[in-house]
């Protein structure tokens, strides 16, 4: 069973979004931060998707605050993970936070992120007991992304794209986008 059919089988549907088909025949996944009371909700189109790709909504996962003290941020996780298998078989986990204005402090972004690899931790070791998958999401087969998107719906401004030195494959060197009308699966895998 491939990792992507595992989650789906791991995992609740309304915790995972699936590609659907998108322009050109093209595949895209749509990330919705739904409405709250004090919010109106945005989204975020990602357009060209990888097919074996899905997104898991990573802040349905509780946040652990009866059991750990959070001083460090332990309990935060960001919006989404995105697994993907590129057609040129590059294994990818692309974490995503997004914030619909300019959001927190880069600082409380990083916990964010930490916290929702500390979620695929959490998924690679219930497979690892409960399915005896040793390789399940394993980090000698999967590159890590880590994405900051702000100011989400934002209209009339560009979007900016500020790259940090090198890949952006640690929370402290997330890749930051502000302002996207939509966003090209290969700028967050890059």
């Amino acid at each position: 069973m491939t990792d992507l059919l595992l989650l789906q089988e791991l995992l609740k549907d309304d915790a995972i979004i699936t590609p659907e088909d998108g322009d050109y025949g093209k595949k895209s996944i749509t990330l919705i931060e739904p409405e709250t009371s004090s919010d109106k909700g945005y989204s975020v189109v990602i357009r060209n998707t990888p097919e074996n790709t899905i997104a898991i909504k990573a802040d349905k996962f509780p946040a652990p605050n009866a059991f750990f003290n959070n001083k460090k941020g332990e309990c935060k996780r960001a919006d989404f993970v995105m697994v993907s298998i590129t057609p040129s078989d590059i294994h990818l986990i692309i974490i995503i936070e997004m914030k619909k204005g300019k959001g927190e402090s880069e600082t409380k972004i990083i916990q964010q992120l930490k916290g929702a690899r500390c979620v695929v931790d959490y998924f690679r070791s219930i497979v690892k007991y409960f399915w005896q998958r040793n390789d399940f999401l394993g980090s000698n087969k999967y590159q890590y992304r880590f994405v900051s998107i702000r100011k989400i719906g934002i209209d009339k401004k560009p979007s900016r794209t500020r790259h940090a030195n090198g890949t952006h494959d640690r929370p402290e060197q997330m890749l930051k986008i502000t302002s996207p009308n939509y966003l090209e699966f290969n700028r967050l895998a890059r």
